[in-house]
């Protein structure tokens, strides 16, 4: 990723409802041919963020632009954006939404929208009013990856989808990126985001509170999980406390969150005979789990 010159580029975006500040000083950069996921709880500031992103919303502060301009008409012919509520047209056919998007954007593939089409087995004579809430936000999808988009924004694209779909979407995301594009898509599934993207960032009370490289996350910590037969034993006088992070206790596991010295720590719990013992790399779950439920 080029931070010098960002596809995507929010700085120190605010933006209030009245007294309400739904998104506060957010900066976030996305470089081409990255995939950045967006995470956060409910109300966390994400749709928000991209309506003002995509001029759908007039920022409070701040500033916003795409491939080094701001926002204007010329942005969506190269951007495409797949909101989280259906934008579709109720009484218009799939096939009817594919000629409209033939007929609007400038670069839409005619061959690549049969192909996605195929993908999503979705039937060119239905109506939209009679899709699924699955086949409505494949055919959302279908129109957004038909003009063959150089910057994707997405919000929730896998809303109403079964998995087999889900990672279908994800793997087109990927093609996206391998080819140069640009994406950035919101989730509330962490898994996708950890399958996906080459960059998380994470978003609690409509602030940024963190935005990294997910492998180097991943990696930065480690965990030293031990399930015993019986009852846990308490180990916080045994442990390094400058190393230790966390300490949790479920059932008859414990997991220890530790920043160094995972293979010492170990062997100190290994001391207490556990039933199983091994250290294992954080997941994104553990890290968005920290980021939004731990006190500063």
């Amino acid at each position: 990723m080029n931070e010098a010159s960002p596809v995507i580029a929010i700085d120190r975006l605010s933006k209030r409802f009245g007294s309400f500040d739904a998104v506060q000083d957010l900066t976030l950069h996305v470089g081409r041919g990255s995939i950045c996921g967006l995470l956060g709880p409910n109300g966390a500031g994400k749709t928000t963020a991209m309506k003002c992103l995509l001029g759908f919303l007039h920022p409070s502060g701040g500033s916003v632009a795409i491939d080094g301009a701001p926002v204007g008409p010329a942005t969506f012919e190269q951007t495409a954006y797949v909101p989280e509520v259906s934008a579709l047209f109720e009484e218009l056919s799939v096939r009817q939404h594919v000629e409209l998007n033939r007929r609007s954007q400038p670069r839409h593939d005619v061959a690549r929208a049969s192909e996605l089409i195929h993908i999503f087995q979705l039937d060119m004579r239905k109506a939209v009013r009679a899709l699924s809430k699955g086949q409505k936000t494949a055919l959302a999808l279908v129109l957004a990856l038909a003009s063959r988009p150089r910057i994707l924004v997405l919000d929730e694209p896998s809303s109403g989808l079964d998995p087999i779909f889900q990672r279908v979407i994800l793997d087109l995301l990927i093609e996206v990126a391998t080819d140069g594009g640009t994406v950035l898509f919101s989730s509330h599934q962490i898994g996708q985001v950890e399958r996906a993207a080459d960059r998380v960032a994470i978003m609690a009370g409509g602030k940024l509170m963190l935005h990294s490289d997910v492998e180097s996350l991943k990696a930065s910590e480690k965990i030293v999980e031990a399930t015993f037969a019986g009852p846990i034993p308490d180990l916080n006088g045994t442990l390094e406390i400058g190393a230790v992070r966390r300490i949790e206790r479920a059932g008859n596991m414990v997991r220890v969150s530790v920043r160094r010295d995972e293979a010492a720590i170990a062997e100190r719990i290994r001391a207490y005979n556990p039933s199983s013992l091994r250290v294992v790399d954080r997941n994104l779950e553990d890290i968005f789990l920290d980021v939004v439920m731990e006190k500063p």
